[in-house]
């Protein structure tokens, strides 16, 4: 049985416009239940406080993900991890159907830059430094960023070593 298996996850960077919004929601029930309590238990201050304070709870759950990137055998599983409580698979993608994975500023991506393509971002979603996100194109008419480990890239390396880079 010839099967390579590798996993990798991968924690996204919270954007500040969304920790500004959670906390800004947290801030808002705590408000509205603090004016309920002042005017006695009043019915209206205290739904929206239990309101907000909800919709600032699926706030942190949307904004708190890690993608976990699963090959095995030719194929790339990514699935969303919510908050560390969920989990949805998002893509798989067959590594035969790929045209090139190369670092995002390589200079084997140069005949690809120009293309129209569908983007998804499936990677720690800032530039680092060094930069470590991988662009794949798939099918001619997607585009994914991703930050797979480097035992990820030399196990598909092995698969597809004409059309993996590592630089």
């Amino acid at each position: 049985m010839n099967e390579s298996y590798v996993e990798c996850l991968v924690k996204k960077k919270t954007s500040t416009a969304a920790i500004v919004g959670k906390y800004t929601l947290y801030i808002l029930a705590f408000a509205f239940f603090i004016l309920s309590v002042m005017n006695g238990l009043t019915v209206i201050p205290l739904l929206l406080a239990v309101i907000i304070g909800v919709i600032g709870y699926f706030v942190t759950i949307r904004t708190d993900l890690e993608y976990e990137y699963l090959y095995l055998d030719k194929e790339l599983t990514i699935d969303k991890v919510m908050a560390k409580t969920s989990r949805k698979r998002v893509a798989v993608y067959q590594l035969d159907r790929m045209e090139i994975l190369a670092p995002m500023k390589s200079y084997h991506l140069d005949d690809y830059r120009n293309r129209t393509v569908t983007v998804k971002d499936y990677s720690i979603g800032y530039e680092d430094q060094p930069d470590r996100r991988y662009c794949m194109y798939y099918e001619g008419g997607v585009k994914l960023i991703l930050s797979p480990s480097p035992e990820m890239i030399k196990m598909m390396k092995n698969v597809a070593p004409r059309k993996v880079f590592e630089e």
